[in-house]
Order: structure tokens, then sequence, then C-alpha cells
């Protein structure tokens, strides 16, 4: 049995206020916690992967704030108390100060953060 609260799941990917946290937790899935500050658009950071989004799914929950997400069938919005499943192709703006704890196939979200950092870089 694993687990892993927020403070002991290392920091994967930070910058102008962004907070990614990710552990493997066992069956090829880890554990995200994340932070997006009210007016984080994730789109410029995955410029270049297919469809210019995160390619990677993720099923989790907003503990705090309201989220747009872009995808290539529109747009949907999220707020604090939901969960959610994101597929492949999507673009999360954060519209307030956002907080996630999500879950997601290891190596997909391995290939997103390289790529982001990259960017960054």
């Amino acid at each position: 049995m694993t687990a892993a609260t927020r403070d002991e799941v290392p920091v994967a990917l930070a910058g102008d206020g962004v907070e990614v946290r990710t552990k493997p937790m066992g069956g090829g899935m880890s554990v995200g916690y994340i932070r997006l500050p009210e007016g984080t658009d994730m789109g410029p950071a995955l410029k270049g992967l297919d469809g210019d989004a995160c390619q990677c799914p993720h099923w989790g929950y907003l503990l705090k704030g309201r989220l747009r997400m872009l995808t290539a069938e529109g747009e949907e919005h999220y707020e604090a108390g939901q969960a959610y499943y994101w597929a492949p192709g999507h673009v999360p703006v954060a519209l307030e100060d956002c907080e996630l704890v999500e879950f997601s196939p290891t190596e997909d979200f391995q290939k997103v953060i390289d790529h982001v950092t990259a960017q960054a870089g």
C-alpha cells in the first residue's frame, strides 16, 4: 500500500506560482498535487505537443478555485468540489487560484512535464 500527503510528494515543476508535485503510486499511475494561480494559461507551455494541448488523461478533484478547460470540442468550466476526467487534448486556464489532486498515467504525465520544463528553459 502506498500513500502520500502533498508535502511528501516532490515538486516536478514550479514557476510563476504554478506548482506540480507528482509521485508514482503503483499500477502505472501517479498522484499529482497541482496549484495554478489565477490567470494561469497553460496554452503557451503546451505548444508543440499534439494539438498544442496536454495529451495525458487525468482523473481528479478540484479542491479550490474555478478553471476553464479548452478542448478541440470547445470549453468546459469546473469549480471547487467537482471531480473530473480530462481526456487527452486539453488546455487548463485558471479563472481563480486553483488547487487540484489528480491521478494520471505516470509515463504520459512525465512526457508533458518534460515538455513544459523544456519550454520554460
